[in-house]
């Protein structure tokens, strides 16, 4: 067997392996989402996921791939594992989104702007930070680094997140005379297994993007990737926790999750640059933002479930910034251009596609069927169907 074959089979398996752990974090969105809420509306989350991982991936197997990367060619490993390993990534935006809108939004809508996101939004975005469009060498000169999407998919679910909630609002009686209601996560070991499946996730997500691992110094940048990423989420865990109880002397589990996800997010633009101590000081910032921009967004009535906001667009800014702050030959300024320019087109085209898709259908359940919940309403299906729903 020739060596150049030999690479070829290798690199195409591992990219195969990587987009497979890459979709072990659709269920570890849907279990991460299913705990957080309340069970009258665990099986409208659960449908909520495998219709964007279904719908999303479709949409970008047909129009996407070719607005984000013009051709389907390879020569290094086959074609279709690429293709297959980007596809894996569409959805992750799409489930920042569904998370943070959950327990009122109706499923239809968020097709429909699934399709839309998965065709031509997150295409737009990869096509201008990781293809080869003139768009981007000429006009927007988007010399921004960001490995596996820091910015490119945290960020772009994020700032899409944060139109939707402009135009669905939040959750009924979430805020009742200038308070928050607080409303428990009504499954904790769902969340535990939830985020440690999306922990795991990470180390295709990561790792993969290095893109190949054939030889003795590609599989050691690859190595040293997985590595960096686990730190990160190691170093987000245990900052959330000590903040927590230093603050209200208590573990919130909830809270030391978003906080390992937070870090994850934020080591994820150049996990493959960072020495071994870098990721520390990534993922001890990552976990502290979390932290603090959970109670900032309450202020602010952007009523996210899942803490999604703080989780994937403040660290998805943060991770993206600090690639031009600690890797020395990458411009801070180049970083910040690329995410303002995506920020303000994400935003701007997200809110104008959603707000005009609630003119014809209506995101927000009203509220009677908040109150019966979106199982019956939705599904037709209770997840729980024993239980005496919350209202």
């Amino acid at each position: 067997m020739l060596e150049t074959d030999f690479k070829y089979i290798i690199d195409t398996f591992f990219t195969l392996f990587a987009m497979t752990l890459i979709i072990f974090m659709v269920p570890g969105f849907a279990m991460l989402e299913a705990g957080l809420v309340r069970t009258k509306n665990v099986s409208a989350v659960l449908t909520t996921n495998v219709m964007i991982y279904a719908v999303a991936s479709l949409a970008f197997l047909l129009f996407g791939y070719k607005v984000a990367f013009g051709s389907f060619d390879s020569s290094t490993s086959s074609i279709w594992a690429i293709v297959m390993f980007q596809m894996a990534f569409v959805g992750k935006s799409i489930n920042i989104v569904s998370g943070g809108v959950s327990e009122r939004v109706r499923i239809i809508p968020l097709a429909i702007f699934t399709i839309i996101m998965g065709s031509v939004i997150y295409p737009m975005v990869v096509n201008i930070s990781w293809g080869a469009d003139m768009l981007r060498d000429t006009f927007l000169d988007l010399s921004m680094y960001d490995l596996a999407g820091s910015t490119v998919i945290h960020s772009t679910g994020g700032w899409a997140l944060l139109a939707a909630l402009f135009i669905v609002g939040s959750r009924r009686g979430r805020y009742q005379e200038g308070r928050v209601k607080v409303i428990p996560a009504s499954n904790i070991p769902l969340v535990v297994l939830g985020a440690f499946l999306l922990w795991i996730g990470w180390f295709g997500f990561n790792g993969g993007s290095v893109g190949s691992i054939s030889s003795v110094e590609s599989a050691n940048l690859v190595a040293k990737t997985i590595m960096n990423t686990n730190t990160a989420g190691l170093c987000g865990a245990i900052i959330a926790g000590v903040i927590m109880y230093i603050r209200y002397k208590l573990f919130d589990i909830t809270m030391i999750l978003n906080g390992a996800l937070g870090g994850l997010v934020a080591v994820t633009a150049a996990a493959d640059l960072y020495d071994m101590y870098t990721p520390i000081l990534i993922g001890l910032i990552g976990g502290a933002l979390v932290v603090f921009a959970v109670p900032l967004f309450d202020k602010l009535k952007l009523d996210d479930p899942v803490g999604a906001l703080s989780v994937h667009l403040i660290n998805g800014i943060w991770g993206t910034l600090a690639v031009g702050i600690f890797i020395q030959n990458i411009s801070f300024m180049a970083q910040l251009k690329g995410v303002f320019l995506i920020g303000m087109f994400v935003f701007s085209i997200s809110y104008t596609v959603l707000f005009i898709i609630n003119k014809f259908f209506k995101f927000r359940a009203d509220n009677e069927a908040q109150l019966m919940g979106m199982d019956i309403n939705e599904c037709g299906v209770e997840a729980y169907p024993e239980f005496r729903r919350a209202i």
